[in-house]
């Protein structure tokens, strides 16, 4: 088995058992709980399989739905991140992404803070997972004023943790 598809196996089961054991019993304020399952989506290499990627990102999505009893926002909102990615990709990192064999996690883990781009790109997927999740979650436009608080407060805690997590994964520089 290849060692990408392995650390991609792993990352999937650490990811989905971290989010469904630890932080969705995390109620800061009785509303926000951080979702650092997103981080796979994030993190997934850019010359993966597509259809896999897609499959994966999904079943993500829908397995925390089911221990969430979410009715199926998770999975939109999964689902919603991963297509969008590839635009997300090209806005943060210019149009030759791809060709330039980018490795999202080693560009992550190493320049975090040193470049804009890595911390643009990685709060842009948060937003735009949050915005789908909770507008899917409300579906109510009576609560734009709740909606627009849980949004920007599970944003940052999302962001906090997932940059948490980035640097305790971080491999050692030798």
């Amino acid at each position: 088995m290849n060692s990408i598809v392995l650390s991609n196996i792993v990352r999937f089961t650490c990811l989905l058992l971290a989010q469904v054991l630890i932080f969705n019993n995390i109620d800061l304020f009785t509303f926000i709980n951080p979702y650092p399952y997103i981080l796979f989506i994030i993190l997934y290499p850019v010359n993966g399989n597509k259809a896999l990627f897609y499959l994966s990102s999904f079943l993500m999505g829908l397995c925390i739905d089911i221990f969430e009893n979410s009715g199926g926002v998770n999975a939109a909102a999964a689902l919603i991140l991963a297509f969008s990615r590839p635009s997300i990709l090209k806005f943060s990192f210019g149009i030759s992404y791809e060709y330039h064999n980018l490795n999202i996690y080693k560009k992550v883990t190493n320049d975090i803070f040193k470049s804009l781009e890595v911390f643009g790109y990685l709060a842009i997927c948060i937003l735009i997972h949050h915005v789908v999740l909770f507008t899917l979650e409300f579906l109510r436009f009576d609560f734009i004023l709740e909606l627009a608080i849980r949004i920007i407060l599970t944003f940052f805690a999302t962001l906090v943790t997932c940059i948490l997590i980035i640097f305790l994964l971080k491999p050692a520089r030798k």
